[in-house]
């Protein structure tokens, strides 16, 4: 196991769920949680700060600014607090209140957002309000994680070639698309080798990235009002649109099995899932889903039976077994 000094530098997992007792199917899950930002977004966050040093552009009195929905924002709240760098996170109501107190507790300046862009919803009023801030004051430093190559860079160094080296005869492999610097930066990396896996793209039913009706969410993570600036789709084989009601019941199934997962994970796996159901009838092919997040700031929500029942209604609610 390492040993570290900063909280950042420990960002690679190699740690994998295997669920085949669980599923009948050659199918793991890499766990990108296991790191003190608890997210796939402490990976991107140590880039986007390391690129921001190179460059010169991160000077002692320099304020970073972010628009998160959660995990980047936490993320950089530990990379910031270890630093010594001020750090504001532009969120909205949406963001749970675990995740929301820690970035407190760790010195972050968090403004939130309550009402949505007429065209672009919560997260284009969250964009706005970053370009506000940097036009009034010159010291603020926007991360722009929604263009920041830094961010599929990350993957493409880190995330690709761990799941390559671990799996090197690998059939399919099930990415979100949230910003879509996890699924660019796999992509590009193994569109580069001469044996690659099927690269599948799995976002929520309401968002815009693949290329669906934007709608309502009530799930943080995945998803976005508009498609995203880094998505190329050229280098996706396939995508997969899951409603929050599959999500959440397939949280509830992983938890059942002893598995705390969070909403993102929960929604990649299940458009694997549904994938695999089409394409992998004799159950013979190996594949990984990438799993962003881990259960514990779900509690509010995916894992509260009132809120699900509200939202979603009883069927979301009973449902602790794998959808059918």
């Amino acid at each position: 196991m390492p040993i570290v000094s900063a909280p950042h530098a420990l960002v690679d997992s190699d740690v994998y769920v295997d669920l085949r007792p669980h599923l009948g199917r050659d199918i793991y899950l890499k766990c990108e949680g296991f790191n003190f930002g608890g997210s796939a977004k402490m990976r991107v966050a140590a880039a986007m700060v390391a690129a921001a040093e190179r460059d010169g552009s991160l000077r002692p009195d320099t304020v970073l600014v972010e628009s998160s929905s959660g995990n980047l924002g936490l993320a950089l709240s530990i990379v910031a607090a270890n630093k010594g760098v001020a750090f504001t996170c532009v969120t909205d109501r949406r963001c749970n209140a675990t995740t929301m107190q820690a970035m407190i507790a760790l010195g972050t300046d968090v403004i939130v957002i309550e009402e949505p862009d007429p065209v672009d919803g919560l997260l284009g009023a969250r964009k706005a309000r970053v370009q506000q801030l940097c036009r009034r004051d010159p010291r603020f430093l926007w991360l722009n994680q929604y263009e920041n190559p830094a961010n599929w860079m990350a993957h493409y160094e880190g995330t690709a070639p761990a799941i390559a080296k671990r799996f090197p005869a690998l059939d399919a492999l099930f990415i979100g698309a949230g910003t879509c610097g996890t699924l660019m930066g796999c992509a590009r990396y193994f569109k580069e080798n001469a044996v690659a896996p099927r690269i599948v793209a799995v976002d929520v039913i309401g968002s815009a990235n693949l290329g669906g009706k934007t709608g309502p969410r009530m799930i943080p993570g995945l998803g976005s009002t508009v498609p995203a600036r880094a998505l190329d789709l050229s280098l996706v084989d396939e995508t997969v649109q899951v409603s929050e009601e599959d999500t959440i019941r397939i949280c509830r199934a992983l938890a059942a099995t002893g598995f705390l997962f969070g909403g993102s994970t929960g929604t990649v796996l299940g458009g694997a899932l549904r994938w695999l159901d089409r394409h992998d009838t004799d159950r013979s092919l190996r594949s990984v889903v990438i799993a962003p997040d881990l259960g514990d700031r779900y509690m509010d929500t995916v894992y509260n039976d009132d809120w699900v029942l509200e939202n979603f209604g009883p069927r979301a609610v009973q449902a602790a077994a794998w959808p059918e």
